[in-house]
């Protein structure tokens, strides 16, 4: 089960690519400014050469980014837009931030899909026992929105909840025997009737029905 971290922050060092050549195959999500579910899933290569990058993607789109003053993951692109590389995804791949959308290169293939196939996108049933959509929300925000989860369910009532954040991170949740708990992360959770709050980080909620973790 694959677990990333919660926190975006900037790259200060050399990355990993995971080839020895300065190119490799890659998966790329392409998410709106402002949205919290990708839009698109699809193949695209990625490639680097002496602080340059080239992202190729399948839909015939190209983005050739210029390193931009001292700073490291600081790029323009070839209409001259900012763009800012972060980490978040570990040895999983990269974030590039441009001013309309967020890309993020995955370096291995998987699965290619839209939003639109698959509301539950990226958990399906071939994986999980079930996919859901979580009410979420940031701890200082008023309003819900929707986050999805896969649901993996075990003897006793209990239940193993992968979740991607608004940020797009997948972390996973574990409903157990007289404890909740989450990897990597802090959690305050508690229960009114058959819906669980959960609080991760301190920063943000989610609401996790009874029937999600037990079915039926």
């Amino acid at each position: 089960m694959r677990v990333q971290p919660l926190l975006l922050v900037v790259v200060t060092g050399l990355w990993a690519l995971p080839a020895t050549a300065d190119w490799t195959d890659a998966r790329c999500e392409i998410y709106p400014t402002g949205e919290d579910r990708a839009e698109q899933t699809l193949p695209c290569t990625f490639s680097q050469r002496q602080g340059y990058v080239t992202i190729t993607r399948e839909d015939g789109v190209v983005h050739e980014l210029a390193p931009s003053g001292e700073a490291v993951g600081n790029f323009r692109d070839q209409a001259g837009r900012p763009v800012y590389r972060q980490s978040g995804l570990g040895d999983q791949g990269l974030i590039f931030r441009f001013p309309d959308e967020s890309l993020y290169v995955y370096w291995d293939r998987g699965p290619t899909t839209t939003a639109a196939d698959n509301p539950t996108w990226p958990f399906s049933t071939a994986d999980y026992d079930a996919t859901t959509l979580l009410r979420c929300r940031a701890l200082t925000a008023e309003a819900f929105g929707q986050c999805p989860a896969g649901i993996l369910r075990m003897d006793d009532g209990q239940a193993s909840i992968v979740v991607q954040s608004p940020a797009g991170e997948q972390f996973t949740i574990n409903f157990m025997t007289g404890y909740v708990n989450a990897t990597n992360r802090s959690v305050e959770a508690s229960r009114d009737g058959d819906t669980w709050t959960v609080v991760i980080d301190g920063q943000e909620v989610y609401e996790v029905p009874l029937a999600a973790i037990e079915g039926g």
